[in-house]
Order: C-alpha cells, then structure tokens, then sequence
C-alpha cells in the first residue's frame, strides 16, 4: 500500500531519512525518527548508494496516461458552464452519460459512464440533485393558500370520546 503524503513530501522524508544517516545514527533510529519501518530506510539507503539523489526521487504514479489533455479538460468544463441545452441535449441536467457522450462528440475520447464521475470529480464539480418543482411555481401564491385555504380546509380532531366503531 502507498503510504500517506504527496509524492514530494515523501521524498523529503526520503532526504531526511539520508541525511540522518550520514550523521551516522542507526537504521533503527533513522526509521523511528521519520515514522517508517527499518527496511524502508534500509531501501532507500540502498538506492540512494546505487544511484545518489536519483535514486530516491519520487516518480510518476503508474498508470495509463489520462485520454483527456489538459486543453480538452478546459474546454469540457466550459461546454459544461455553457449548459446542456446549449450542447445541443433537450434538458438542462448534465448526467454523467450525457457528458460521456460530449466529451466523445468533441474529443473523440470514450469514456465509461462511471469513469466521468472520476473525471467531472477531478474538475471540481459534484453530483447535483435537481429540486422536483415547476418553473411556474409561485411562492406568494403557496404562502397566501397556507396563510388563508388552508386553516378552513386543514381537518380538525374529533370531539374526545367519539371513537368510531370499525
């Protein structure tokens, strides 16, 4: 499992975890100080012998390669403050599948419907649940009918005692 910090941050505990050696203080001590296992420091004394400063950098995550550059990125998340009806779907609401199909219209990249998830997430945006009511709802008009119908038709309790026979 990868340990916790970004990559240049675990590189300076790399460096740090080096020059604790060459003070001379044992392994054992240098992995207790930095928050290690000994066999961490022991590797990374290893590497940094075989190949000095090099040898202990911090490299690339493996993986494939995102599909997307960085210019599609910016010109997805532009299309997406555009809106969906100005990209040519029926609706305002953005769903992962409608943004997977854009970003294979105007990129000519397929991604998995699930995957646009991870992609939207790294741009910053979140999942939305649009409010259930109608464009043509009038606030005044509700707050007058609670204020005003309501009491009238609102039913009361029975009288105490009165209880139905069923």
């Amino acid at each position: 499992m990868r340990p916790a910090g970004s990559p240049e941050e675990l590189q300076r505990r790399r460096e740090r975890a080096i020059a604790l050696l060459k003070e001379g203080i044992a392994p054992v001590d240098v992995a207790s100080r930095v928050g290690v296992d000994r066999r961490s420091v022991r590797r990374w004394k290893a590497a940094h012998r075989r190949a000095g400063a090099t040898g202990i950098e911090a490299r690339p995550a493996p993986g494939r390669p995102c599909a997307l550059v960085a210019k599609h990125k910016r010109r997805l998340e532009q299309l997406l403050l555009k809106g969906a009806r100005d990209c040519g779907f029926p609706t305002e609401l953005w769903t992962c599948a409608r943004v997977a199909r854009l970003i294979r219209d105007r990129f000519g990249v397929d991604y998995h419907v699930d995957h646009v998830g991870r992609v939207l997430h790294a741009l910053g945006w979140s999942p939305q649940t649009p409010r259930r009511r109608a464009l043509e709802r009038d606030e005044a008009a509700i707050a007058r009918w609670v204020k005003e119908d309501w009491p009238r038709v609102k039913k009361t309790p029975r009288a105490a005692g009165r209880h139905s026979s069923s």
